[in-house]
């Protein structure tokens, strides 16, 4: 099954939606099927600016749903979302 690399850059000033959120974020991400790996994009401050995540999925449109369904999308937090196929070159997902 192909993997699939979704970015999402957050909007100025979320950092407050993103962390009351987050709880549901993570609950969705740990129940889903297709996830593979995930984890924060950082600002200089060090704070959470956006995520990435990588997913197995059937095709593009299965990527899209699971980045549809995130509560972050949700409450409105990114504004950018891509989504590219993706290849592992090294390590191992």
């Amino acid at each position: 099954m192909p993997l699939f690399a979704i970015v999402c850059r957050d909007k100025p000033d979320a950092l407050e939606t993103r962390l009351a959120t987050r709880p549901e974020h993570l609950e969705y991400l740990a129940q889903s099927k297709v996830l593979k790996l995930a984890g924060a994009l950082l600002g200089d401050d060090g704070n959470p600016v956006g995520s990435i995540l990588i997913v197995e999925a059937d095709d593009i449109s299965a990527a899209q749903a699971q980045a549809d369904n995130d509560p972050y999308t949700k409450a409105d937090i990114f504004e950018s979302v891509t989504i590219n196929p993706w290849r592992l070159a090294v390590g191992a997902v």
